[in-house]
């Protein structure tokens, strides 16, 4: 009880536990999206409108997580490989391909196995106070 009184009473700031100061002044901001059972339409839809949101709220960094694809139904569609991962790939593509995402983004990138390995990825987003169309 006593903790809790002296943490209610102590006037120190808590830092920000989504920004983390970088060298280069600009504060990381992550956001991340899980993807699971999604399907493609579903999948596309959200990206989109997940990628848009976090630009203009001035995140930097995407955590989008797409899983391995380990366990869909693709054994049930005999038009889909049983090793293929559908939005593993289609996510990607579908950002890739799209102008009006791309103009937003830096670059895409694998992430690491902390946050998903090779069932994730991370986008990072341009600082929109500096973008110009």
């Amino acid at each position: 009880m006593q903790d809790w009184e002296n943490f209610l009473n102590n006037k120190e700031k808590i830092p920000n536990k989504d920004s983390v100061h970088k060298k280069n002044i600009r504060y990381e901001k992550i956001k991340k999206i899980d993807l699971h059972g999604c399907t493609i339409e579903e999948a596309n839809k959200a990206i989109e409108q997940f990628i848009q949101k976090c630009f203009d709220e001035d995140v930097t960094k995407i955590i989008v997580i797409t899983g391995k694809g380990l366990r869909s139904k693709n054994v049930e569609n005999p038009y889909l490989s049983k090793n293929l991962s559908i939005l593993k790939y289609s996510v990607p593509e579908f950002i890739e391909n799209n102008k009006s995402l791309t103009q937003f983004i830096i670059e895409i990138k694998d992430a690491k196995i902390e946050d998903g390995g090779s069932g994730a990825f991370y986008i990072y987003l341009k600082n929109k106070n500096k973008f110009k169309e």
